[in-house]
């Protein structure tokens, strides 16, 4: 793409002044249309080290609400951020429908610094790339206006930039060592910027190459493009998205009525002696976890009355308490319902060496969502690749993901339902949306039914927990997660 470069002619410096004036009075008028219409804003500016991103966005903001926009500086990862999957920090910082979010450097910026020094390889870059333009396109399917600027500047018009301001103290502190490494080695970067580009370049989220060798010329071509983006998003805002074809690998999952539950049961001393086992392997495993900084993702799902709590109860009794997290997942706050529907669970990935819990997940969205028309059904049709893609990325980071379904039939729910409502100290755990959820047990079924099917992948399994009996369902959790856990250390050395 920089190598088919053509420089547009620049306007005059009257009507550049009167373009710019026209512009930020549009993008001012546009701001309250995407208030409206929800309609959430990233503008991503990468590009060469002093090629004026910053001043650029200083001067594309001054016409907007600064209660609707932030802008964000992405600057190299921390040694606490690398203990978290790459896109995790990007993930938690996109934007609340309706508002915008400006990023000086994002994705782009990290990828290519490390494959110039070598911390990443062509395997890596390959998979870096692959995930970021999955998230950009989903980003995009759930709503999204991501628009992409790179500022271009020979390495003539770089080098002539970094001089002036080393020779001035006050901006002396704007010259890093990544920056005058560049324009040491303007023609490499400048092949591998090029690749980049290439390689995330999307009809979606296209590249834009904007001239960044005069500062009020670059702020008008960003204005141009940026509003143009912002008009066809606003029109196409409320159109569904394809449905893409699944492309990860399935493993067959029976139906839930294909399940036998009446021979799966433990006695009191089976249980005792088994439980005790287990939870020691755990409590071993959990160490080793941590000093190998294997991250554990469990996650549970199941009917109303199944038995999840006292299940992840068992589990975490082996567990220090440092170095695990449950996660209660309820209806998402309205902070939460502004973004894309992931963002929640991002936002709770652990970090290298911990256990993080799920007690209810992302599955939400093919299941409650779904039947109680929280989203539409073009969103929870999506959603199904959208997970995967969300869990492939997790267990390419190196997660073990372990995902339990509990499963009950529907007399057993309704005597426990009875018991919760008939023993003051468990009416707590019964409420009427239960009974209203075991109104629709049918739906339901078919539902987790579809999800089992299209999500059981080989990268994260589902395992079906057959709790009529809770004994038996907690030993077996423990026993996948125990064996899982073992697998995953042996494979790490």
């Amino acid at each position: 793409m920089l190598k088919d470069f053509v420089k547009v002619e620049k306007p005059t410096d009257g009507q550049l002044s009167q373009e710019i004036k026209q512009a930020r009075d549009k993008l001012a008028a546009y701001q309250t249309k995407i208030k409206e219409a929800k309609l959430p804003v990233m503008v991503i500016f990468e590009g060469w080290g002093s090629a004026g991103k910053g001043t650029v966005v200083g001067r594309v903001i001054r016409s907007i609400d600064p209660r609707f926009f932030l802008v964000q500086k992405m600057d190299e990862p921390t040694a606490e951020e690398m203990r978290y999957p790459f896109l995790y920090r990007y993930m938690k910082n996109i934007p609340e429908a309706g508002k915008f979010t400006f990023f000086d450097a994002f994705w782009m910026e990290e990828v290519v610094s490390q494959k110039m020094t070598g911390e990443i390889d062509e395997k890596t870059y390959a998979r870096r790339v692959r995930s970021i333009n999955t998230a950009e396109r989903s980003l995009i399917d759930n709503g999204y206006l991501v628009m992409k600027f790179f500022f271009h500047l020979s390495r003539k018009k770089q080098k002539k930039r970094l001089r002036a301001l080393q020779a001035d103290k006050n901006t002396r502190w704007r010259v890093d060592e990544n920056d005058l490494l560049e324009n040491k080695h303007y023609d490499e970067y400048f092949e591998l910027y090029d690749r980049y580009l290439e390689d995330t370049n999307r009809s979606a989220a296209p590249w834009y190459i904007i001239d960044a060798g005069d500062n009020k010329w670059a702020e008008l071509q960003v204005l141009r493009f940026l509003n143009q983006g912002i008009d066809t998003a606003l029109k196409n805002h409320s159109l569904a998205s394809p449905i893409l074809q699944n492309t990860f690998p399935l493993n067959r999952t029976p139906l839930l009525s294909e399940i036998p539950l009446e021979d799966k049961t433990l006695s009191d001393e089976e249980y005792k002696e088994e439980l005790d086992s287990l939870q020691k392997k755990l409590r071993d495993l959990h160490n080793e976890i941590y000093l190998k900084k294997i991250p554990v993702i469990i996650a549970y799902e199941g009917w109303d009355a199944a038995g999840k709590g006292g299940n992840i109860k068992r589990i975490t009794a082996a567990l220090d308490a440092r170095g695990y997290q449950v996660m209660p997942i309820a209806s998402p706050e309205p902070h939460e319902k502004a973004r894309h529907f992931l963002w929640r669970f991002w936002t709770r990935v652990p970090k290298d060496g911990h256990i993080a819990i799920f007690d209810r997940t992302w599955y939400g969205r093919v299941m409650v969502e779904r039947l109680e028309g929280f989203c539409s059904e073009n969103d929870w049709q999506r959603a199904y690749n959208e997970i995967n893609e969300f869990e492939k990325e997790l267990a390419e980071w190196g997660a073990v993901v372990i995902k339990f379904w509990v499963q009950i039939d529907k007399e057993t729910q309704l005597a426990r339902f009875t018991d919760r409502q008939n023993t003051p100290e468990k009416q707590w755990k019964i409420t009427d949306e239960d009974w209203r959820n075991r109104e629709k047990w049918d739906q339901y079924e078919e539902a987790v039914n579809e999800m089992l099917q299209k999500t059981n992948t080989t990268f994260a399994p589902w395992y079906i927990l057959e709790s009529n009996d809770k004994k038996y369902a907690r030993i077996k959790a423990l026993r996948i997660v125990v064996d899982s856990l073992k697998k995953a250390c042996k494979e790490r050395g």
